[in-house]
């Protein structure tokens, strides 16, 4: 969830040709303009503080979180933000996760959300709960905690496919970064910096290794599971110089997971897919609502939401979200930086699988790394962050600056 756009209306219309999908999707999911504002979506794996391998029953989640709890969790729940204004999900997992409101300047967005993670953090301790340093869960096999039509549905059309579904559902957390598209004539650029800039990102900030008990052999395991849920919902979005076209043709040709009735059973027909539903595949055409909620069922590396919804970055420990986030912003911050950030990328753009395995001892990856984190340390330090703030950010980016040398030696 991000507040960088405004919340659809509902919108109950019947949509009975491709055609007006596509002209539909490219108005809504580019917005054009300057880029202005940004925002970050963080989530948690909760665990026990006593004994991460118990089991979270969604009762405690409840209680902890009080009158924060989301209705998907407790029904008559007032859902009130936390004090710092950021709305609280909770995933189907039991993860919980927070969206900044969307500000103008870094800075304003660190401030909010660390003191919204505080309080969560207090929230969950006073009933013996804790959040995860980690992007998967190190302790437990994944299981629905959130019962809904919409979960229920996913996980059974997920479970013939492999064992990723479930757990990309409930035993993964990532970090999201929410940019604005941009003007018209820079919005290719920028969609193919961040797309490519994914394999370097995930390298310098992988942090899932661990699952279920036991190590993986990936530096981010928790992207292996995201790209192998569905590759038609979850495979990166083609760069292009048509980004719009690109994921107009991602949404139609993707498969319908669920269909939205009364009852409990929210299960679509096997390998329909949105374009089949708008050419009658369903008894009714689908709704403009319809078609929001399906795009709110892919989940690529980079979704354009109305905004650029950059996907693809593990969680991190406590405030170290603010380095990968910061550098993001900072790279996408000039449009010289950005058309220099994809010839930086361009060896290493399709790389998703080697960065996710073997992060920064992936050569190639490093290589490039070594580049983006060139660009960016200056690029940071032009965001006129708060100078305690700075000091951790361009530490930690100097530090993985050296990393990238050290593993380019050991190759």
């Amino acid at each position: 969830m991000s507040a960088l756009c405004e919340p659809v209306e509902p919108d109950g219309r019947r949509l009975r040709a491709r055609v007006e999908v596509e002209a539909y999707v490219a108005s809504v999911c580019f917005k054009h303009g300057p880029p202005r504002l940004l925002g970050v979506e963080l989530e948690w794996i909760v665990h026990h503080r006593d004994d991460p391998r118990r089991r979270l029953e969604p009762e405690l989640l409840a209680a902890a979180l009080g009158s924060h709890a989301p209705r998907t969790l407790r029904p008559d729940s007032p859902e009130q933000p936390l004090p710092a204004g950021s709305p609280l999900t909770v995933e189907p997992g039991g993860q919980v996760e927070i969206s900044s409101l969307p500000a103008p300047a870094f800075d304003t967005v660190f401030t909010a959300v660390d003191t919204d993670h505080r309080y969560l953090s207090d929230l969950l301790a006073r009933a013996g709960l804790e959040l995860s340093r980690r992007g998967l869960d190190a302790h437990r096999t994944p299981r629905l905690v959130v019962d809904s039509p919409r979960y229920t549905a996913m996980e059974r059309a997920f479970t013939p496919i492999g064992p990723h579904g479930i757990t990309m559902m409930c035993a993964s957390a990532g970090l999201q970064v929410c940019l604005d598209v941009g003007e018209r004539g820079d919005v290719a650029a920028r969609f193919a910096a961040v797309s490519s800039l994914g394999p370097v990102l995930v390298a310098l900030f992988a942090n899932s290794p661990d699952f279920a008990g036991s190590a993986t052999g990936w530096a981010a395991a928790r992207l292996r599971s995201v790209l192998a849920v569905d590759p038609a919902r979850s495979r990166p979005v083609p760069v292009t110089d048509d980004p719009a076209a690109a994921w107009v043709r991602y949404v139609l040709e993707a498969p319908v997971i669920c269909v939205r009735r009364p009852g409990a059973n929210w299960d679509a027909p096997a390998g329909v897919t949105f374009a089949d539903w708008v050419g009658g595949a369903l008894p009714e055409p689908p709704t403009v609502d319809d078609l929001h909620y399906h795009m709110s069922t892919l989940f690529p590396p980079v979704r354009p939401h109305g905004y650029l919804e950059v996907r693809y970055l593990d969680a991190q420990d406590g405030t170290g979200w603010a380095v990968p986030a910061a550098l993001l912003v900072a790279l996408m911050a000039d449009q010289r930086t950005v058309d220099a950030v994809v010839d930086a990328c361009a060896p290493v753009a399709d790389r998703w699988l080697a960065a996710a395995r073997a992060g920064l001892a992936d050569e190639p990856t490093a290589l490039a790394a070594r580049r983006v984190l060139d660009l960016g340390i200056p690029a940071v330090a032009r965001l006129g962050l708060p100078p305690e703030l700075d000091a951790v950010v361009a530490e930690r980016l100097a530090r993985l600056r050296d990393d990238t040398t050290t593993y380019g030696r050991l190759s």
